[in-house]
């Protein structure tokens, strides 16, 4: 790994709508920022974002709650058209109480609220989805841009308070990397290190986003190197077998 690393917010973004051609705006901000793809360099994406581009805004209007919505509405004290759309994304409750939903996605991610938010949607009365397929969008934003691209969202931790970003999805680079075998610094082989590593750099770049108000929704960074072929963020999952939590 290099050791200096830079971080560059994209400037002059505007609010993304469903339809725009969000690699065309990201190809315009790193211009603006004068940077061209190097060995190296990795774009990291706000999730929001990619969403608003791929239409996954709803309209709580159009959302009619299920019964089982409305018991739960009422168990955390959320709209019931919320509830009903966070169902609808997951596979399972793994817990809830006031103004929370620990769910396990469709995807696997086990997280609050199936990913949706209203904040900083820009459309009163909307919610937004997680992507279809996040590992697909930044498959086709990375073939755009022409380097490595981090799909980022803010996730809590279990035994932390706060939130972190973390990588959702991933192309160009390894989201995994499986270090045992290989040897630290007074020559011991490892034998459980795996980094998260395009988790680390999905926190990295939440640095420079930021959680409110900041409008920087899009992070360039540079100075990392990998050797590792690429895999994707579902490689970040555990599995059940390996899941002692749950």
């Amino acid at each position: 790994m290099s050791a200096a690393l830079s971080l560059t917010a994209l400037p002059g973004l505007p609010m993304v709508r469903p339809g725009d051609d969000l690699a065309g705006l990201l190809a315009a901000g790193m211009a603006r920022a004068g940077l061209t793809p190097q060995p190296g360099d990795v774009l990291a994406i706000a999730q929001k974002i990619v969403s608003k581009a791929e239409g996954r805004s709803v309209a709580l209007e159009s959302v009619t709650p299920s019964a089982a919505a409305r018991r739960l509405a009422v168990e955390t004290e959320k709209d019931p058209r919320v509830v009903e759309l966070i169902l609808s994304e997951s596979r399972r409750v793994v817990r809830a109480r006031p103004n929370l939903i620990i769910v396990e996605h469709r995807l696997g991610f086990v997280m609050a609220n199936a990913g949706i938010d209203q904040s900083n949607v820009g459309e009163e009365g909307h919610a937004l989805l997680l992507p279809v397929d996040p590992d697909a969008s930044a498959a086709a934003l990375a073939a755009r841009l022409g380097l490595p691209v981090v799909i980022t969202d803010s996730f809590g931790r279990a035994w932390r308070r706060g939130t972190v970003g973390v990588a959702i999805g991933v192309a160009g680079l390894p989201a995994l990397l499986d270090l045992r075998g290989q040897p630290d610094l007074f020559g011991r082989e490892l034998r459980v290190s795996i980094t998260g590593f395009a988790d680390e750099i999905a926190a990295a770049a939440g640095l420079i986003m930021g959680q409110g108000a900041e409008a920087r929704p899009a992070v360039h960074l540079r100075g990392l190197d990998w050797s590792a072929p690429p895999n994707p963020a579902a490689e970040l999952l555990r599995v059940g077998e390996e899941d002692l939590f749950r």
